[in-house]
Parts: C-alpha cells; sequence; structure tokens
C-alpha cells in the first residue's frame, strides 16, 4: 500500500479552492446518483425519495432513504476529493493532505 507523503502548509492553502469546487460538486453528483438509484429501487414510485418531515411515509422508510444517500455522498465526496487531491499533486508535486 502507497503512503502519501504529508503535505506542505502552502500546498494545503492552495488546495482548498480546488477542494471546495470538488466538494460541490460531488453533492452534485452524489445527489444525481441517489436520484436514479432510488427511482431503480422502487420503480413505478412517482414521488422522490421520502424528506424526514414528510408524514405519508413511515419512518423505516425514510431512514433506509437518508441511509443510502449519506452512503452514496461519503462514497462520491471520497472519490471526487481523493482524485482532485491526486491531480493536484500531480500539477505540484506536494500532496494537499495530512
Amino acid at each position: 500500500m502507497r503512503r502519501e507523503e504529508p503535505g506542505s502548509r502552502s500546498a494545503k492553502l492552495l488546495y482548498r479552492p480546488v477542494g471546495l469546487v470538488s466538494s460541490m460538486v460531488a453533492g452534485l453528483v452524489a445527489g444525481q446518483v441517489f436520484q436514479q438509484v432510488w427511482k431503480r429501487t422502487h420503480p413505478g414510485s412517482p414521488d422522490d425519495a421520502p424528506r424526514p418531515l414528510e408524514s405519508e411515509y413511515e419512518l423505516t422508510e425514510v431512514l433506509v432513504a437518508a441511509a443510502v444517500q449519506g452512503a452514496i455522498f461519503a462514497t462520491v465526496r471520497a472519490l471526487v476529493d481523493r482524485g482532485g487531491a491526486r491531480l493536484y499533486q500531480r500539477a505540484t508535486g506536494d500532496w494537499p493532505g495530512d
């Protein structure tokens, strides 16, 4: 397993705007992925995933939707963050993390 070298303070500061933009992109992508997953796992349901304050859904369905959405968001964000950090390292030679 390859361990990345700790980044310098300047690399961390310079990476912040990249990290911010990549986080926003990750959120948008994760939302789209979740919508597609929800549509495919609940065919015939015209609605979006249940929200916590929608009383027509059972608590279990709301919790399942939230758990799936959270897992997808965390996975997509990790992929985007890691990819952005690797691209930054290739461009600058510095690892922006740690």
